[in-house]
């Protein structure tokens, strides 16, 4: 049977709004089986975006091609009725969907102990933050996720720009007064001690609230300048490689355990470790566009001196101790360690000694 062609609204989300009183169009490849297995993937993105395109697409037609067209996936991109990003672990802890993908800072507070890998200048690459997670996942992060769902996949960003719409900030001065949109409050810590105002907004928010000057700027990487539009409504991106962002893979137990053990091997098979030495390259293809689209509107980019960059570390200590005393607080009696362990793991894959 040919793979599956992923599916932006499917059959199964269709009957459940109408039930509701909703329309929505159903668009499929062509007549289910009565053995076919359908699981609903919804994530926060666009659906033009690398994540959707590259992976969860592609993925999909793969679980399709090893189960010989048993499995078919329906993909609910951000826009779709699935696509809060607030709302990513709680529709696969119900079943609402099968599978998930989300944010770990949306919202604020979830998995702190995996939220220490968006510490400021931990680390510079997916790749490194990304195999960190996931090697540090079955004996750090395991117990902070639900027993309701069963964890694919640990992954980060890039370490991230700051963009900014009409003042350039080239170094930490010029933060001083702005507005920049955060992702988490690791972020939030970071851009206080540097003199900034941090505002929480969902991706999807940030074009029109920097188009009507409620923000001056945004932390991001690359990736969303082009995704979301935003290089038509900033001017200057400085290459700051402060920070990262955390995203979760996620699916519900009871519809994994209930699958065939054929479709539980394929599942396996093509997430875990095998999935986290993925991001690397899938981010540095998706940052591309971005860099590319704001060099061609004539953006002006920059990048931090190392006397300024060694400024800015300085400056975050304070913060970064901070950070850890809180988590201490809260009761992540091992913040310190579980940082340290970080620090060498991220320093192994990034060439650092």
């Amino acid at each position: 049977m040919a793979p599956i062609l992923t599916r932006i609204l499917g059959r199964a989300a269709g009957a459940a709004l109408l039930a509701a009183g909703l329309s929505v169009p159903a668009l499929h490849a062509g007549p289910a089986h009565a053995q076919d297995i359908e699981l609903k993937l919804s994530h926060f993105l666009p659906p033009g975006h690398g994540i959707q395109r590259d992976w969860l697409a592609p993925w999909a037609d793969d679980l399709a091609r090893r189960t010989n067209g048993k499995v078919k996936v329906t993909v609910y991109p951000g826009g779709s009725p699935f696509g809060n990003p607030a709302r990513q672990l709680e529709q696969a802890v119900s079943g609402v969907v099968d599978i998930a993908h989300g944010l770990r800072g949306l919202p604020a507070g979830r998995f702190p102990r995996m939220g220490i890998i968006e510490f400021p200048f931990l680390v510079q690459t997916a790749n490194a933050a990304s195999r960190t997670l996931w090697e540090m996942y079955p004996k750090a992060f395991a117990g902070e996720f639900p027993d309701s769902v069963k964890v694919l996949a640990l992954h980060a960003h890039n370490a991230g720009l700051i963009h900014t719409r009409e003042k350039q900030v080239k170094g930490m001065d010029d933060l001083k007064g702005l507005r920049i949109r955060s992702p988490s409050p690791q972020i939030n810590a970071m851009l206080q001690q540097l003199g900034a105002t941090p505002v929480g907004l969902p991706p999807g928010e940030v074009y029109e609230n920097l188009q009507r000057g409620v923000i001056d700027g945004a932390v991001f990487p690359w990736d969303p300048i082009n995704s979301f539009r935003l290089f038509e409504v900033t001017k200057y991106h400085l290459d700051a490689r402060s920070y990262t962002a955390s995203f979760y893979f996620v699916m519900n137990a009871k519809k994994y355990d209930s699958l065939p053990a054929d479709v539980k091997k394929a599942i396996d098979d093509t997430t875990g470790a095998a999935l986290a030495a993925k991001f690397g390259d899938w981010w540095n293809a998706w940052d591309a566009p971005g860099l590319e689209a704001a060099t061609k509107k004539g953006n002006v980019i920059s990048s931090l001196s190392d006397a300024e960059r060694s400024r800015w570390r300085d400056a975050l200590k304070p913060t970064i101790d901070k950070l850890l005393d809180d988590l201490e607080k809260q009761g992540v009696k091992d913040a310190r360690a579980l940082y340290a362990e970080m620090q060498q793991r991220v320093a192994k894959y990034e060439g650092k000694r």
